[in-house]
Order: structure tokens, then sequence, then C-alpha cells
């Protein structure tokens, strides 16, 4: 009596005879499979095609995402080039904190933003950009080892915006010299929108800010 033949025994026999559907090409249409598009039973040929356009629509797929996402990191390179234009526009070192906050509202359409900076030169010490700040500050900026992006969870660093109550998604980005891991300063963005800056946001865009307004303000320090 002959035994049943195992599945995989099966499989492994085409495997190992790549030739078979060749040698026996009417089997082609006579061997019928059921479709899970239509649920009909269609032959090992149509079944095939799917299989083919499912792995194409896959590959469109994938590649529809990849465009999406190199358009969207072109149009936030331009952005960056656009503010570090703004930067390099600036008259002096003092005009530089203005530079830098206007530069992001109109460079990536911030609704808000601002700066504040520890440790100035006495030249500074009676400018906006370093009011207000406790030792809390301090402390929280330096605790940050990288940008905070999400919700405002009553930051005493967005109270410094302009209008702090309006303020539902935050970006908050410590300020250090290169090697530094003590930080100097703050720079604040805030939206009314809480999808704008969320938790889920890749945030490499904003550590290249940070790193930027660091090297852009680090000249007002003492």
């Amino acid at each position: 009596m002959t035994s049943p033949l195992d599945s995989n025994a099966v499989a492994q026999y085409l495997t190992d005879h790549p030739h078979f559907f060749e040698e026996h090409a009417e089997l082609l249409g006579e061997i019928k499979l059921s479709s899970p598009l239509t649920g009909r039973a269609v032959s090992l040929q149509e079944r095939q095609m799917e299989v083919l356009r499912d792995k194409y629509k896959a590959l469109e797929l994938r590649m529809h995402n990849l465009m999406r996402l190199a358009s969207e990191n072109e149009a936030i390179a331009n952005k960056f080039h656009r503010w570090t234009q703004t930067l390099l526009q600036s008259e002096d070192v003092g005009s530089m904190p203005h530079a830098v906050t206007s530069g992001l509202k109109t460079a990536f359409e911030v609704p808000q933003a601002t700066v504040r900076i520890w440790g100035a030169a006495p030249d500074y010490r009676d400018e906006w950009f370093v009011k207000g700040v406790s030792d809390d500050a301090r402390i929280f900026a330096n605790s940050l080892l990288a940008p905070y992006c999400g919700a405002n969870k009553d930051f005493e660093a967005v109270r410094w915006l302009d209008d702090p109550t309006a303020v539902v998604s935050t970006v908050i980005i410590p300020l250090r010299k290169p090697g530094d891991k003590q930080a100097f300063g703050l720079l604040i963005m805030g939206s009314q929108d809480a999808n704008r800056f969320t938790a889920l946001m890749a945030t490499d865009f904003l550590v290249h800010i940070g790193e930027t307004t660091s090297t852009a303000l680090a000249w007002l320090l003492a």
C-alpha cells in the first residue's frame, strides 16, 4: 500500500526539479487553486499572476512612501536653508536671538518661538533673552539630553512665549557648546495644534536646529 505524499516532500521535489512544469505543461491549466481575492477556483497560472500583482502593489506602495518621505525631507532641508540664511544676514551678535526666533517663525511657519540663555556677557544683562530664567529652568535644561517634542505640560520655558496659554504642543531644545554637558540656554517653540509637535516625530532636524542655534548664540556668553 502506497503511503500518501507529505506536502513538504512535494514542495521539496518541485524545488529540486524546476523544469517539472515545463515537462508537464498541461498541468498548469488543470491544477485549480482557491483565490483569496475572489474565492473561486483558478488555475495555477492565474494564481501566480495574482501573487505577482500583490507583490507589485506592495512595491508600488513602498516606492510611494519613499518618494513622500524624500519630498518631506527636501522641504524641511529647504526651510532649514532659509533659516540659516536669516542667521547669516544678522547685523550683529546682539540681534542674533531675534534672528533665530523670527527666522524659525518665517521659515518653518512656527506660531510661537523664543529663546533664553544664561551666563551672558555683561553687555547683554538687560536684554529680553536673559530674563525670567529660574534655577529650576536651568536644571531642567541640563536634564534634557535630546529635544523635547510633545504636549505642553505647563513647562516654565513655555511661559516665556508671547501667548503661553494658547500652546498645546511644544518643542524645547537645550543649547550647549560642543562637548559640554551643561546647557547655557533653551530654545522653545509652541503651537495651538496638538498634532504639530508630537512624541512620535523624528527629532533629527530639531537636533540640527539646536546645534545651529547653540553655535549662533554662544558668542553672547561671557
